[in-house]
């Protein structure tokens, strides 16, 4: 039997003659890579036109930006690393910002990267880039292909590295090496890479769980890295035999269910004041799955909200992240669910059955419900023609239980952090901390995509729709029925609000015309609304939810009512020294 085992196992791992396209492509197989994004070029034909018969879909964007965008998506809904490519040169550096934002995102992509033939490296050949240079700062690593026998390990390193380190990895590979023959085994991912994590050291989980015992006022913050690993569940069991409030990281409002009795809501830049006051008074806090980030942590609201007295255990598969902008109590390097799983079971050992603290939970409830009424109230102050609060606050009652949310980056994207709340993970899909606008439509083709049967909404504003609004002619083509919600002020918003408040309401390049944008979406194939009331918000998107066609709803709101500044940390009043410009100066022009 043994002996069978034996030669079956060698059967399997025989090398077979094939081509260094189909190397790759097999390979991709195997890492159940189901679409790949980009833009047809020549440099990588041979391998694009095995892409049916493998069962793979190449779905061709408008600009390669969008396609780093919509893998990062893919990959944070599905949990299966997106795949780009491009043409070498253009084609490739055009994906510089999409995978920069997916780095800072910890989102595993693999980018195909072909580079100029390798008769032609150093010549300044046509359409030639130095393309492992320019993303080395940008992804975990920049695998490179030196020879074409080396093809399917090469990809298979840059998929293990794009996993285990939670990012974007470049593949490069000089376009000739496509072509040939090579003697290769496709190995199964298991036999080159591991999905499980470690459940963290022992000691230090016991300290944690020490600290937590004893804690008057614990709270939880979770993060990306519980929604990964599933850990979200294990995460809310701590919570209530604790009794401790939930709340959820920058950005990532699907971290725990906003229906849950202990959830105050997120932190960071326009979060939830119920989760910053119960943050405050915490005198140790349980990070689970997130970095912690230095924006994501600012004060907001004029609450310095964040605990310099608590102590943090900090929880995180990344041993870089632990205590890099917080000092830790307990550091613990491990998957998000297998700690807190461990963490649970020896609190429940040590605290078996222990009494609800009734005065924490009527805290909780009671700050909830005063948030709740502030946004409420802050939303139904009238606006011309609508309050951008009231169209979020519209917008989130049309939502169906499952759906998608992309946000991007700008004044009203950031202020749907106060407004979207969600009860299943892997909903919401946003900018986060590299901030670069146009990420919120192709976002949403991706999130479709990974999860075709749920409502998919985009939450963009007029700027960052001007940056993807061609992404609605691949909505149209490829039937992804996503709902792009445009909230229109006319204005750069975020920093038009920076030159009220520092510049003495001096606008330069804040404000913008734009076309019609729902008579466009109509020109282009989708569905198109104009919206200049709040009443007609809900109604539009049932429509287009029973339609399930691609829309686009251009909202027209008051471009007045401005969110505080994003920088206020990195922001001074001006001051001016030359005779030329001391008008300008802020005391100056108080006089």
């Amino acid at each position: 039997m043994v002996l069978q085992q034996k030669k079956v196992k060698e059967s399997v791992n025989q090398k077979v003659k094939m081509t260094p396209s189909e190397a790759i492509v097999e390979t991709l197989v195997k890492e159940n890579v189901k679409e790949v994004y980009g833009i047809v070029g020549s440099a990588f034909m041979d391998m694009l036109d095995l892409f049916p018969a493998a069962g793979i879909r190449f779905i061709p964007v408008r600009h390669e930006q969008s396609a780093g965008h919509m893998a990062d998506a893919y990959e944070r809904v599905s949990g299966t690393a997106g795949v780009i490519v491009g043409q070498n040169g253009p084609g490739i550096t055009n994906m510089v910002t999409s995978v920069a934002a997916a780095n800072q995102a910890h989102s595993p992509l693999v980018v195909i990267s072909p580079s100029a033939g390798t008769n032609a490296i150093g010549l300044d050949g046509f359409q030639e880039a130095n393309q492992v240079s320019i993303f080395k700062d940008i992804t975990k690593e920049t695998v490179q292909v030196t020879n074409k026998n080396r093809v399917a390990d090469k990809l298979r390193t840059a998929f293990r590295i794009a996993y285990a380190e939670r990012g974007p990895v470049l593949f490069d590979i000089p376009r000739d090496l496509f072509y040939g023959e090579v003697e290769d085994v496709i190995l199964e991912p298991h036999q080159y890479r591991a999905d499980k994590r470690g459940v963290g050291d022992p000691a230090s989980i016991e300290h944690a769980v020490e600290l937590l015992k004893n804690a008057k006022n614990p709270a939880i913050i979770s993060g990306r890295g519980a929604v990964d690993a599933d850990g979200v569940d294990s995460i809310v069991k701590i919570a209530e035999h604790l009794t401790a409030p939930g709340a959820t990281a920058y950005m990532h409002n699907d971290a725990f269910p906003a229906n849950h009795p202990l959830a105050v809501g997120p932190i960071g830049y326009m979060g939830a004041k119920s989760a910053m006051y119960s943050l405050r008074e915490a005198d140790v806090v349980l990070a689970v799955g997130t970095r912690l980030s230095q924006f994501g942590t600012l004060p907001c609201y004029d609450i310095d909200y964040f605990p310099t007295h608590a102590k943090i255990i900090q929880i995180d598969i990344n041993p870089r992240q632990i205590g890099r902008t917080h000092p830790v109590e307990v550091g613990i390097i491990g998957d998000a669910k297998a700690v807190s799983d461990e963490i649970f079971r020896q609190l429940n050992s040590v605290m078996p059955s222990p009494e609800k603290d009734n005065e924490r939970m009527q805290a909780v409830t009671r700050r909830k419900e005063e948030w709740e009424q502030e946004l409420v109230d802050s939303a139904m102050e009238d606006g011309d023609p609508i309050n951008p609060r009231r169209a979020l606050l519209e917008m989130t009652k049309a939502m169906p239980e499952n759906a998608i949310v992309s946000s991007d980056i700008g004044n009203v994207s950031s202020t749907a952090n106060s407004y979207l709340k969600f009860n299943q993970t892997r909903r919401h899909i946003a900018a986060l901390t590299f901030g670069n606008t146009g990420f919120a439509y192709p976002a949403a083709l991706g999130a479709q995509l990974a999860e075709p049967d749920a409502p998919v909404l985009a939450i963009v504003g007029d700027g960052a729709w001007g940056m993807s609004l061609h992404e609605v002619s691949t909505a149209v083509e490829q039937n992804i029925p996503i709902i792009a919600c445009v909230f229109n002020n006319k204005a750069w918003a975020a920093e038009k609000k920076n030159q009220v408040d520092y510049y003495d309401d001096r606008y330069v390049g804040s404000n913008i015309e734009a076309p019609e944008f729902a008579e466009v979406a109509k020109s282009m194939g989708a569905l198109g609304y104009t919206i200049d009331t709040p009443e007609d918000i809900v109604p539009a998107i049932e429509d287009v939810l029973k339609k399930r066609k691609p829309a686009v709803l251009n909202i027209y709101v008051d471009g007045t009512q401005l969110a505080p500044p994003f920088r206020k940390d990195a922001l001074k009043m001006p001051t001016r020294y030359l005779d030329k410009y001391k008008h300008l100066d802020y005391n100056e022009s108080r006089k």
